[in-house]
C-alpha cells in the first residue's frame, strides 16, 4: 500500500479542478496545469479533497498511486505558491545580467551566453551574481536551472561555476610539491 498515495490532495480556496476522464486540469492564481493520469488509477472529488486509488493490485498500479498524487498535488502548489530556484555564480568576473527578457550571462567563456526563458519560465537577477529561476511548473523550473547549471558546472578544484543556491561543492586538494 501506498503511504503517499493514500494521502487526500486539500484542493484550497480559489483552485478549480476540473476532471474530464482521466485528464485533470487546475487552475489557480498564478495560472492552469493540466496532465492526464494514467488508465490504472482512479480519481474521486468529495468534500474538497481529491483522492486517488489503483484500479488493481498490478504493480505498475501499485507504482503510478503515489506518482499520480505527487504530480497532481505539485500541480496544486504551483498554481498558488509556484516554486523557485536559486543559482549562484561562483568565479572571477562571473555575472548575470537580464537582456530584456532572456538571461545573458559572462561565465568566462570568449562570449556571452544568452538564455531565452521557455514558456512559463521567468528570470530573475537580484546581484549579479545571483539568478533566481521561478514559474508554476515544478518539473520546468528544476529542469531549466539544471539546464544553466550544465553550461559551466561547478569544477572541484578552485569551485568556480554555476551552482544551485546553498549547494556545497567537494573540493579537491591541488598538486603537491
Amino acid at each position: 500500500m501506498s503511504r503517499i498515495g493514500k494521502k487526500p490532495i486539500p484542493i484550497p480556496a480559489g483552485v478549480t479542478l476540473a476532471i474530464d476522464g482521466q485528464k485533470i486540469t487546475v487552475k489557480g492564481p498564478k495560472g492552469e496545469l493540466s496532465w492526464t493520469v494514467v488508465d490504472e488509477i482512479v480519481l474521486s472529488q468529495a468534500d474538497g479533497a481529491l483522492t486517488f486509488a489503483p484500479r488493481d493490485e498490478s504493480t505498475r498500479a501499485k507504482a503510478m498511486w503515489g506518482l499520480s498524487r505527487t504530480l497532481v498535488d505539485n500541480m496544486v502548489h504551483g498554481v498558488t505558491q509556484g516554486y523557485e530556484q536559486n543559482l549562484e555564480l561562483v568565479g572571477v568576473g562571473y555575472r548575470a545580467a537580464m537582456k530584456g527578457a532572456s538571461l545573458g550571462m559572462q561565465l568566462g567563456f570568449s562570449h556571452d551566453v544568452d538564455i531565452p526563458p521557455p514558456p512559463g519560465i521567468t528570470f530573475t537577477v537580484g546581484k549579479p551574481t545571483e539568478v533566481k529561476v521561478s514559474g508554476i511548473d515544478k518539473q520546468l523550473v528544476g529542469e531549466t536551472a539544471a539546464r544553466i547549471r550544465k553550461i559551466r558546472p561547478p569544477e572541484p578544484y578552485k569551485g568556480k561555476g554555476v551552482r544551485y543556491g546553498g549547494e556545497k561543492v567537494r573540493r579537491k586538494e591541488g598538486k603537491k610539491k
